[in-house]
């Protein structure tokens, strides 16, 4: 399992997940499904119902069976084929689930495939998601990517989680930055502070964090920003001026400004929200 560290940096990675469903159906495979050596460059996800066939992902081959949930990971080598006269009858979907520009599971190792303990609750995820998909509603984009996080984050509960190897040493350096920016949340520094923290090139450093945080560092800084924000005033009793000051504004009213624009309410209405809110759900 991933240690604290690599948790702590996952979850934050997390935060800038992108999920795309790409495609979803309930299918009765035929005697000719079959498919050798290809590559991918989507997720795939199989919920068995019934029958039997042959996977092989990369080295691994699997005869996935009723009730198990298998996850096909984009980017790696894939074939299948029926191995009897009775093909899989299966829920599928082909999705994206970016951070950056790596896809979610080229940070992860993981099993590729899961025996699900509430069949019953899968099964209608699934349904669930084929109907959205297949819903021109404007509203449905957003529910089928509910669907599918819920069902990916079963996948994730239910088996062991591990940082990939060849990973490690550009989470070390992520995980560098994150600490300097953290560290120098009270300041105004700069893309030339932060890229000599981590020894890179101001212009590579802005390239770099588009591909694995999805946004410029500046973009970044100020989302972490008014993290603390909203953390030191539904927890501290400090004035505006002070939560200014530690979250790097020059001053209140800057502060006040780039508070409202992000969140939609001026930052003492949101503290007395989240406040009563609080209050409210301990009674």
């Amino acid at each position: 399992m991933m240690n604290a560290q690599q948790s702590a940096f996952l979850a934050d990675l997390l935060q800038n997940l992108q999920i795309h469903v790409m495609d979803a159906h309930l299918t009765q495979c035929i005697e000719s499904w079959r498919l050798h050596n290809f590559t991918p460059a989507y997720n795939k996800l199989y919920w068995i119902l019934n029958g039997e066939g042959w996977i092989k992902i990369g080295d691994q081959e699997l005869h996935p069976r009723p009730g198990q949930l298998c996850l096909l990971p984009a980017h790696s080598q894939q074939s299948y084929s029926v191995t009897s006269n009775l093909p899989y009858f299966k829920y599928w979907c082909h999705f994206t689930a970016h951070i950056g520009s790596f896809d979610l599971f080229q940070w992860l190792d993981i099993p590729l495939y899961m025996k699900v303990s509430n069949a019953e609750q899968m099964t209608t995820w699934f349904k669930e998601l084929v109907a959205l998909f297949h819903d021109s509603a404007l509203t449905s984009r957003l529910r089928e990517k509910a669907i599918l996080l819920q069902i990916i984050s079963c996948y994730l509960e239910s088996v062991p989680v591990h940082m990939l190897q060849q990973r490690t040493e550009e989470m070390d350096r992520l995980d560098q930055l994150q600490r300097f920016i953290e560290h120098n949340l009270h300041k105004s520094i700069t893309v030339e502070q932060m890229a000599k923290s981590v020894h890179f090139h101001p212009n590579y450093l802005i390239k770099y964090f588009k591909k694995h945080f999805g946004m410029p560092p500046a973009k970044y800084m100020q989302r972490k920003r008014m993290d603390k924000a909203k953390f030191l005033l539904t927890t501290t009793s400090l004035s505006m001026k002070e939560v200014a000051e530690q979250t790097g504004f020059e001053n209140t009213n800057h502060f006040t400004k780039s508070f409202r624009k992000e969140t939609g309410f001026p930052p003492t209405e949101y503290r007395k929200n989240v406040r009563g809110s609080t209050s409210l759900s301990n009674t």
